[in-house]
């Protein structure tokens, strides 16, 4: 609750915890002409292009230098390729990507040593998490780039995903089809809310089942909604993938292990204690609000390195928000986040949040949070027991009764599944 703003977080993070910490100062909401005065900071950042995740626009080169010149004029070239001219960072990843990854993988099969295949590893390890936020933002709006380069991008995730350990399409199927229709409910396939959620032992079966089953629980899943067409992409989907991987490692085992085998099985365990991260943390009075079923995280490896990730209950509450505008969209429904009691953390990432959980450590959680409204003014120790409270197994007769009475949480789904257009 006292720890330091982290230096390195980008600013329109810091306008936003500014104004939360002000709050919880002077124990109040902050006054309008407060609130007012962030939000014009915010506007003033929204047109701002991300080139690099590393540094700021103002960090880069400017003036009448060599580094300037050529700066500029790749910012103007890629501003002329990108949808959103803001986002010139994806373009700069995926240049990154096809560059280094593919590269190294060919090499590997033309001329394979230990040395290289696992600093292979380590490189795509280092890439797979800004890599899969680039990827979901094009997942959730279907591309990024302008319409006369959409077969570059159609092109470029078949090339990629592979390389960072996603089979085909198939995060696609699963986190916009199936799990932002169901939002961590009884249905969703990756939903915590069976599991204690705070023992290891609970855990394990969680990311064991989704690597064991997922590949046909997710089309049984669309057959049961009677969605026969996503439940056959889904299934073929995956089935080309390891279909593939198979080939390959039966031509040649060694370089496939570390270009597919390895990273497929890091970015499935990744994405679900990713996924646990975010959705440990559930109401026991009312889980199916999205306020109280998943958390927001002010922090730098979420927001910075991976495109704002750590906003997630904004991101669920309007799945097709572009990245940029979470900090905006916070602030302007503040009070909402109040009176739904959500949940903000500061210097914590969701990969430490799961791993901190596991260990039951609420009181760092405690130190982690940003209190809002109700939480302002509690003591360490109580925000560490409430914190836990958070994370106990549901029982199916509390399922039935605060996700299905009066069939609230089917229309829920069926209203968030109208959200999504076909995928092109």
């Amino acid at each position: 609750m006292d720890a330091p703003m982290n230096p390195l977080l980008l600013h329109s993070d810091k306008i936003v915890l500014e104004n939360l910490l002000r709050d919880a100062r002077v124990q109040k909401k902050s006054t309008n002409e407060d609130d007012q005065s962030a939000m014009r900071a915010l506007d003033e950042l929204h047109d701002e292009t991300t080139v690099f995740t590393n540094w700021d626009l103002q960090q880069l080169p400017s003036g009448q230098g060599i580094r300037a010149r050529i700066l500029n004029k790749y910012i103007c070239w890629a501003q002329g390729i990108m949808r959103n001219p803001v986002d010139v960072v994806f373009l700069t990843h995926i240049i990154l990507y096809l560059s280094t990854s593919v590269p190294s993988a060919v090499f590997l099969y033309c001329h394979f040593t230990w040395i290289h295949a696992v600093m292979h590893v380590v490189l795509q390890l280092s890439y797979c998490g800004s890599f899969t936020l680039m990827l979901h933002n094009h997942i959730h709006n279907n591309g990024l780039l302008k319409k006369q380069y959409a077969w570059f991008d159609n092109l470029w995730p078949y090339i990629l995903e592979p390389l960072m350990g996603h089979t085909w399409d198939s995060y696609y199927y699963h986190h916009v089809k199936h799990h932002h229709v169901e939002g961590n409910g009884p249905e969703d396939l990756s939903s915590t809310i069976r599991y204690q959620r705070d023992e290891v032992t609970e855990f394990l079966k969680y990311v064991g089942r989704f690597i064991a089953f997922i590949w046909i629980e997710l089309p049984l899943y669309f057959v049961k909604k009677r969605k026969p067409g996503l439940a056959v992409k889904s299934f073929l989907s995956e089935l080309t993938a390891m279909l593939f991987i198979y080939v390959l490692a039966r031509a040649n085992f060694c370089p496939t292990l570390f270009v597919l085998i390895i990273p497929f099985f890091l970015m499935r365990i990744g994405l679900m204690v990713g996924n646990y991260g975010q959705h440990a943390l559930v109401d026991d009075v009312d889980p199916a609000s999205d306020f109280r079923s998943s958390i927001t995280l002010i922090d730098v490896p979420s927001n910075r390195h991976c495109f704002n990730d750590g906003w997630h209950t904004s991101h669920h509450l309007n799945p097709l928000r572009h990245w940029k505008d979470h900090p905006r969209a916070f602030l302007k429904s503040k009070q909402e986040y109040t009176n739904g009691r959500a949940l903000v953390f500061q210097n914590i990432d969701y990969l430490m949040m799961t791993y901190r959980i596991l260990r039951k450590d609420y009181l760092y959680l405690a130190d982690c949070i940003v209190p809002i409204g109700d939480q302002i003014g509690m003591s360490k120790q109580q925000i560490a027991d409430m914190l836990q409270t958070k994370t106990r197994k549901f029982s199916e007769a509390e399922i039935q009764e605060k996700y299905y009475k009066g069939e609230k949480a089917p229309k829920q789904a069926r209203r968030k599944d109208e959200l999504y257009i076909s995928k092109i």
